[in-house]
Protein backbone atom coordinates (compact mmCIF):
# COMPACT_ATOMS: atom_id res chain seq x y z
CA UNK A 1 0.00 0.00 0.00
CA UNK A 2 1.65 3.00 -0.90
CA UNK A 3 2.40 5.58 1.91
CA UNK A 4 0.15 8.36 0.82
CA UNK A 5 -3.00 6.25 0.26
CA UNK A 6 -2.26 4.89 3.83
CA UNK A 7 -1.96 8.20 5.29
CA UNK A 8 -5.24 9.17 4.52
CA UNK A 9 -6.65 6.13 5.94
CA UNK A 10 -4.90 7.05 9.34
CA UNK A 11 -8.52 9.60 10.25
CA UNK A 12 -10.58 6.82 9.64
CA UNK A 13 -8.39 4.11 11.43
CA UNK A 14 -8.04 6.44 14.31
CA UNK A 15 -12.06 6.77 14.59
CA UNK A 16 -12.51 2.70 14.47
CA UNK A 17 -10.07 2.76 17.09
CA UNK A 18 -11.88 5.16 19.47
CA UNK A 19 -15.08 4.04 18.79
CA UNK A 20 -14.12 0.14 19.40
CA UNK A 21 -12.18 1.46 22.77
CA UNK A 22 -15.41 3.66 24.15
CA UNK A 23 -17.96 0.99 22.52
CA UNK A 24 -16.48 -2.30 24.37
CA UNK A 25 -13.87 -0.64 26.72
CA UNK A 26 -10.72 -2.06 25.12
CA UNK A 27 -9.78 -2.51 22.05
CA UNK A 28 -8.27 0.14 20.18
CA UNK A 29 -4.97 -0.58 21.16
CA UNK A 30 -5.19 -3.93 19.64
CA UNK A 31 -5.96 -2.69 16.02
CA UNK A 32 -3.97 0.37 16.81
CA UNK A 33 -0.86 -1.84 17.29
CA UNK A 34 -0.95 -4.19 13.93
CA UNK A 35 -2.21 -0.73 11.74
CA UNK A 36 1.19 0.96 13.32
CA UNK A 37 2.89 -2.24 12.33
CA UNK A 38 2.15 -2.59 8.51
CA UNK A 39 3.14 0.87 8.57
CA UNK A 40 6.79 0.46 9.32
CA UNK A 41 7.21 1.24 12.70
CA UNK A 42 8.98 -1.16 14.74
CA UNK A 43 7.70 -3.18 17.32
CA UNK A 44 9.00 -1.55 20.60
CA UNK A 45 7.76 2.01 19.04
CA UNK A 46 4.31 0.25 17.68
CA UNK A 47 3.12 -0.47 21.51
CA UNK A 48 4.86 2.88 23.13
CA UNK A 49 2.86 4.49 20.46
CA UNK A 50 -0.20 2.84 20.59
CA UNK A 51 -0.66 3.41 24.54
CA UNK A 52 0.25 7.18 23.67
CA UNK A 53 -2.90 7.03 21.56
CA UNK A 54 -4.86 5.41 23.59
CA UNK A 55 -4.75 7.17 26.62
CA UNK A 56 -6.72 9.87 25.38
CA UNK A 57 -8.96 7.66 23.68
CA UNK A 58 -9.87 5.97 27.13
CA UNK A 59 -9.72 9.14 29.44
CA UNK A 60 -12.38 10.46 26.74
CA UNK A 61 -14.11 7.22 27.00
CA UNK A 62 -13.49 7.50 31.34
CA UNK A 63 -15.09 10.72 31.96
CA UNK A 64 -18.11 10.68 29.60
CA UNK A 65 -19.17 7.24 31.60
CA UNK A 66 -18.09 9.32 34.35
CA UNK A 67 -20.47 12.29 33.94
CA UNK A 68 -23.35 9.84 32.58
CA UNK A 69 -23.00 7.59 35.79
CA UNK A 70 -22.29 4.62 34.17
CA UNK A 71 -19.62 4.07 36.62
CA UNK A 72 -17.95 5.82 39.82
CA UNK A 73 -14.34 6.55 40.31
CA UNK A 74 -14.61 4.37 43.81
CA UNK A 75 -15.61 1.57 41.44
CA UNK A 76 -12.04 1.45 39.61
CA UNK A 77 -10.11 2.65 42.80
CA UNK A 78 -9.02 -0.42 43.81
CA UNK A 79 -7.81 -1.55 40.13
CA UNK A 80 -5.74 1.94 39.88
CA UNK A 81 -2.58 1.59 42.05
CA UNK A 82 -1.77 -1.77 40.94
CA UNK A 83 -2.63 -1.17 37.19
CA UNK A 84 -0.32 1.99 37.47
CA UNK A 85 2.41 -0.43 38.81
CA UNK A 86 1.90 -3.08 36.35
CA UNK A 87 2.23 -0.56 33.50
CA UNK A 88 4.95 1.23 35.04
CA UNK A 89 6.58 -1.86 35.02
CA UNK A 90 5.68 -2.89 31.14
CA UNK A 91 7.52 0.54 30.15
CA UNK A 92 10.52 -0.74 32.26
CA UNK A 93 10.63 -3.92 30.20
CA UNK A 94 9.31 -2.72 26.93
CA UNK A 95 12.97 -1.63 25.88
CA UNK A 96 14.68 -4.57 27.22
CA UNK A 97 12.62 -7.21 25.64
CA UNK A 98 13.12 -8.74 22.19
CA UNK A 99 11.06 -7.66 19.24
CA UNK A 100 9.90 -10.93 17.74
CA UNK A 101 9.15 -12.19 21.30
CA UNK A 102 7.01 -8.93 22.06
CA UNK A 103 4.96 -9.70 18.86
CA UNK A 104 4.63 -12.81 19.66
CA UNK A 105 3.62 -12.47 23.07
CA UNK A 106 0.82 -9.72 21.35
CA UNK A 107 -0.36 -12.09 18.83
CA UNK A 108 -0.56 -14.59 21.66
CA UNK A 109 -2.74 -12.07 24.02
CA UNK A 110 -4.77 -11.17 20.93
CA UNK A 111 -5.48 -15.29 20.24
CA UNK A 112 -6.67 -15.26 23.98
CA UNK A 113 -8.66 -12.35 24.15
CA UNK A 114 -10.78 -13.10 21.43
CA UNK A 115 -11.02 -17.36 22.32
CA UNK A 116 -12.10 -15.58 26.14
CA UNK A 117 -14.88 -13.17 24.47
CA UNK A 118 -15.96 -16.15 22.28
CA UNK A 119 -17.04 -18.76 25.25
CA UNK A 120 -18.28 -16.14 27.44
Amino acid sequence: MNKSFAKKLYPILAVFAGLINGLLGAGGGMLIVPILKKYGLDQRSTHATSVCIILPICLSSAIIYLIKGSVTIFDALPYLPFSVLGAIIGSLILAKINQELLGKLFGAFMIWAAVQLLLR
